[in-house]
């Protein structure tokens, strides 16, 4: 039975000079996230650089991240595409690797109505029996998955929750007015916003901040649902200036940089995205310097 709350990072996918898997560095990152009190991995998300693996290299890194997790700490696939036949296959793959969940954004691009989407979720749900996580971020993708919807899908057995990252601030409110389930997990997306969501009801974040400092994010969620929601804003807002930071270019391009810079990963990440830009370097050293994570 899948039943995680708290804080789940959206992991990297860490990368040499040339853009290779960096295999020991993504293996050190899930030793180190065990230890810090992690609650879930996503492997192979947004932030893990789904986008520019090819299909190979994507059920690849699932594989490897269950085996080496063995059992640890829960694995959560991203296995979502603009294909449901791709996301079908894809989701199956991760089954088969021994993932705990699978976590599926909306198809980017094609612009799917509400009842196509409906259609693409309901397919892979019957197709492939893993606990399936909706995700909705229409800053990236151009599609909007509405409560409405959501509370539709929410009634299939083995979708068991959504990340949400859609900038109204009345989204969760919609949700658990639209969604009856106590069941069906609530997971914020965007990490500038999180502690919030948490206080509002959440059951926890998909967390790229959750890279740089799991301790931290692990201690916020920790105070929000046991109910201390002042004591997790203190927490929060002494980390708010990280949260900016690693978003101040596309994402996962400050947060690859910041975990290279502390010595955790190799520098590779994959065109079309490109290594930080100079000019905001000073910024974020500044930032790891008060939080002491650098000399």
């Amino acid at each position: 039975m899948f039943n995680v709350k708290g804080s789940i990072v959206a992991l990297v996918t860490p990368m040499e000079q040339d853009g290779n898997i960096s295999w020991q560095s993504l293996f050190d990152l899930i030793d180190w996230h065990v230890d810090s009190g992690t609650s879930a991995i996503v492997s192979v998300g947004t932030t893990g650089e789904s986008a520019t693996l090819d299909v190979a290299e994507h059920i690849q890194v699932i594989e490897q991240s269950v085996n080496h997790s063995a059992g640890r700490i829960p694995i959560i696939a991203g296995t979502g595409a603009n294909s449901t036949k791709e996301a079908t296959y894809l989701t199956s793959s991760a089954k088969e690797a021994g993932a705990s969940a699978a976590l599926l954004v909306t198809p980017y691009y094609n612009r799917p109505t509400q009842k196509g989407l409906k259609e693409h979720y309901s397919e892979i749900a019957s197709e492939v029996d893993i606990p399936q996580i909706l995700y909705n971020v229409p800053t990236r993708t151009a599609c909007d998955l509405l409560p409405e919807t959501v509370a539709d899908l929410s009634k299939i057995e083995n979708i068991v929750g959504i990340k949400e990252a859609s900038p109204d601030p009345e989204r969760l409110s919609q949700l658990k007015n639209k969604i009856h389930d106590e069941s069906f997990f609530l997971y914020s997306g965007d990490d500038v916003t999180s502690c919030k969501f948490l206080n509002g009801g959440g059951h926890g974040i998909i967390s790229v901040t959750a890279n740089v400092v799991p301790e931290k994010i692990s201690k916020i969620c920790e105070l929000a649902l046991s109910g201390l929601a002042k004591e997790a804003h203190q927490a929060d807002s002494k980390i708010t200036n990280l949260h900016d930071a690693l978003f101040i270019e596309t994402s996962p391009i400050p947060v690859k940089w910041v975990l290279n810079r502390l010595g955790r990963i190799p520098p590779g990440i994959r065109l079309p995205l490109t290594i930080l830009d100079e000019e905001y370097v000073p910024k974020i050293e500044l930032i790891l310097n008060k939080l002491g994570l650098t000399n």
